[in-house]
């Protein structure tokens, strides 16, 4: 990654003062011909697609792609407060409050629901692909183990509508159709899959598969009987791509047996943990023991002694519990968000009084003071006519890190 700088003059010609304003953008450069050795090279045209497609406040802007060389260079915006994994670390026992906790997985909620809703699989969340910009908010960052399919909203009833809203929900749901070695885009795409392996299109009715197994109904629990709530979650995704990392694999892609959007509550639930206690749920001496913990450990929650029992952070506590609990459920057809997505997690308690609609309202627990430190050690000048006419020298403008 590298940081670039560009500085607009604001001034008139009656007026021989200036002001400057100086504004940082990030540039991820990405080096095509070592992933041409790796066999990767896929999966940076797929990052590039994908940003090109976003426009959300929780996730990055794409302001220019260009090659040089052997390079893929992308500039985006720039975080001046880091990862979410250096701010937990700087937190008294390496673990942010219950409050802090909400307020980062809220956003982070809103940011996958948008990538779901546009039939997009993360495949890639931890803390350290979540940043921080300037005014405290989130951003994802890191798309290139997405995947991609085809993605139709849903209309939800409850459960004493007419049987006509089941034919509507299967007329609706989503589709991934692809053939063998693409990724699943539409029919009339051409580029290669992210991975090696093929992407597969499963010729079922999720919902009646969903109604075969016992537990919780996440595709209608919470409506009212009048009830009607839109849902656009990319359920007929799947992928048998080993992919992620280790500590946040999900059972599903451990096995091979073929996965899809459920992935992404997995790992939530795992973020949520995180974020909490400081260290991931399942993790072992090796890579090896952690996904074997994954598959076959019962999860488990270490007591906190800061949180006294009588406490409302006690409450918050179990509260936040009770979703990491329905989250990191081994089977994915029985995991919170299978079937409805971020609707089911919305309406969580731990998410209770969380006002979606004017979240960015939300004062952040921390806002970063470090692009103004940046800003105080760049001495700009004027620039002359000449300098003015000069072509652009990129060289001069660009520090890396």
């Amino acid at each position: 990654m590298s940081m670039a700088s560009t500085t607009r003059d604001e001034s008139s010609d009656n007026d021989s003062t200036c002001s400057s304003i100086t504004l940082y953008y990030a540039m991820k450069v990405v080096d095509r011909e070592a992933l041409a050795v790796r066999k990767k090279l896929q999966r940076a045209e797929m990052e590039k697609q994908i940003l090109a497609m976003m426009d959300h406040p929780f996730l990055p802007t794409l302001y220019a792609a260009f090659d040089a060389s052997h390079y893929s260079c992308f500039v985006m915006d720039f975080c001046p407060g880091g990862d979410l994994l250096s701010a937990r670390q700087r937190q008294p026992g390496k673990r942010f409050t219950i409050s802090s906790t909400k307020f980062y997985a809220a956003e982070t909620l809103v940011a996958l629901e948008y990538l779901h809703m546009k039939g997009i699989v993360y495949r890639d969340l931890k803390p350290e692909n979540v940043l921080i910009r300037e005014d405290g908010h989130i951003m994802l960052s890191d798309f290139d183990l997405c995947l991609k399919c085809d993605v139709v909203p849903k209309l939800l009833r409850s459960k004493t509508s007419s049987e006509s809203s089941v034919k509507t929900r299967r007329s609706s749901a989503p589709s991934c159709v692809a053939a063998p070695m693409h990724s699943c885009f539409s029919a009339s795409s051409k580029r290669k899959k992210v991975v090696t392996t093929a992407i597969i299109r499963e010729n079922m009715d999720v919902y009646e598969d969903q109604s075969q197994h016992k537990g919780h109904d996440y595709c209608t629990s919470g409506l009212g009987e009048h009830d009607t709530e839109i849902a656009a979650e990319p359920i007929n995704a799947r992928s048998k791509s080993f992919v992620g990392t280790h500590e946040y694999l999900a059972p599903e892609v451990i096995s091979g047996n073929g996965h899809g959007s459920a992935v992404d509550w997995w790992t939530f639930g795992v973020f949520l943990y995180e974020m909490l206690y400081g260290r991931t749920p399942f993790k072992g001496e090796n890579n090896e023991k952690t996904l074997m913990n994954i598959l076959k450990q019962p999860l488990a929650f270490p007591r906190v002694s800061s949180v006294s029992s009588s406490s409302k952070e006690f409450e918050e506590m179990v509260k936040v519990q009770d979703l990491i609990s329905k989250l990191l459920v081994k089977n994915p057809k029985k995991r919170i968000g299978c079937c409805m997505g971020s609707v089911e997690i919305k309406r969580h308690e731990f998410f209770k009084g969380v006002n979606w609609a004017l979240i960015r309202s939300v004062r952040p627990p921390e806002v970063p003071a470090e692009l103004n430190k940046i800003r105080s050690r760049v001495s700009l000048q004027k620039l002359s006519k000449k300098d003015k006419d000069q072509p652009y020298q990129i060289t001069h403008h660009f520090d890396y890190f």
